[in-house]
């Protein structure tokens, strides 16, 4: 058996509208004891919107994501027959697996429009320095994914943002792969990851802008609403119907080689992303789409160059700890190009800093 080429879309329900947290307690009925995974500040997020007293244990992550904090919240916990996971995306990742351990339900509360944790059955596991770990594929899919528009209308403008650069990901990924891939070997699902991934690109091109205006303004409108479910919802569908096909490449690669450069590790996900994606059109001479993606950053304000991920020195040796990870042969670049190495990876970085 291996979870990570089987076919699995998403959340088992998900539920999306304005002002739906209002029914938490009708979608929490079914359930007898319900534990909350959550962060200090998510927390505080979710109460000043909810205003109602959850009547439940609350456990705290240490912001770590890792599976040795997932291990001592359920070792808190002890006995519960579903996991309440508010936050974003570490905390989400965390209260997955704190469900796997204990074998029982999950439902997601996101309080940020970022990423597609929320939805999908993989988590980003961490060590608990913070450096990348691996990928997880949990048994269990999340039973319930609450995304609540008026809610999520909090979300800071930079992690909503990074979460436009991590779902464009999606397409330039799954396109890297595919496209090496015979007529085929290219089975219905992966067609139609490949073809959710195409949608996903094209609403992001189409509404992210007005969505970013929209999130600024604090109105919920059509392309508001488009964007959020393409990073929330959708993304997790391109690795869901495509499996290792659709999910990370080159761009993810090079995220979590850039985890090992302890100035990146307050910058977010998404920005570490989308810089991943110029990183890996860079190394398959992909230039045209490299400026055409340029443009798209400077409008929506994701990142062109290291310097903007807080990475200052450019050399080899100080880029060291990114490209050889990155290269790795545990890593996702060899998706991409089965023979990758540090040092292309370094030159195609270096080919995107000249630009």
């Amino acid at each position: 058996m291996n979870l990570a080429t089987e076919v699995r879309p998403g959340a088992n329900r998900y539920a999306v509208g304005q002002n739906i947290l209002q029914d938490l307690p009708q979608y929490l009925e079914p359930f007898g004891k319900v534990a909350v995974v959550t962060g200090t500040i998510s927390y505080q997020i979710f109460s000043d919107y909810y205003k109602k007293e959850l009547e439940y244990p609350v456990f705290r992550y240490n912001g770590s994501a890792s599976r040795e904090d997932a291990q001592r919240i359920a070792d808190e916990i002890g006995e519960a027959d579903v996991i309440l996971a508010i936050g974003g995306g570490r905390v989400l990742d965390t209260g997955k697996m704190v469900a796997e351990v204990m074998n029982i339900d999950a439902i997601m509360v996101p309080t940020l429009i970022s990423n597609c944790a929320p939805f999908t059955p993989i988590v980003a596991v961490y060590h608990p320095d913070r450096t990348f770990r691996e990928m997880g594929y949990m048994k269990k899919a999340p039973y319930l994914t609450l995304v609540d528009y008026d809610f999520l209308l909090a979300t800071p403008k930079d992690y909503f943002v990074a979460g436009i650069g991590d779902t464009v990901a999606k397409w330039y990924e799954i396109k890297g792969i595919t496209e090496q891939l015979p007529a085929d070997e290219k089975t219905a699902y992966i067609r139609l990851g490949i073809a959710s991934a195409k949608v996903i690109l094209d609403i992001l091109l189409e509404d992210s802008i007005q969505g970013i205006k929209d999130l600024e303004n604090k109105q919920i409108t059509p392309a508001f609403g488009r964007v959020a479910d393409a990073i929330v919802g959708l993304a997790g569908e391109t690795g869901g119907f495509a499996a290792a096909y659709g999910r990370s490449a080159g761009a993810h690669a090079v995220h979590d080689g850039l985890s090992y450069l302890e100035s990146t590790h307050d910058q977010l996900h998404g920005n570490k992303v989308a810089y991943g994606i110029l990183v890996q059109l860079a190394h398959t001479n992909e230039i045209d789409e490299i400026k055409k993606l340029q443009e798209f950053y400077q409008a929506t304000g994701l990142p062109t160059k290291l310097s903007q991920l807080n990475v200052t020195a450019t050399d080899a040796d100080s880029l060291k700890p990114c490209t050889d990870h990155a290269a790795c042969a545990e890593e996702t670049f060899n998706m991409i190009d089965a023979d990758i190495t540090a040092e292309q990876v370094y030159q195609a970085i270096q080919v995107v800093e000249s630009l």
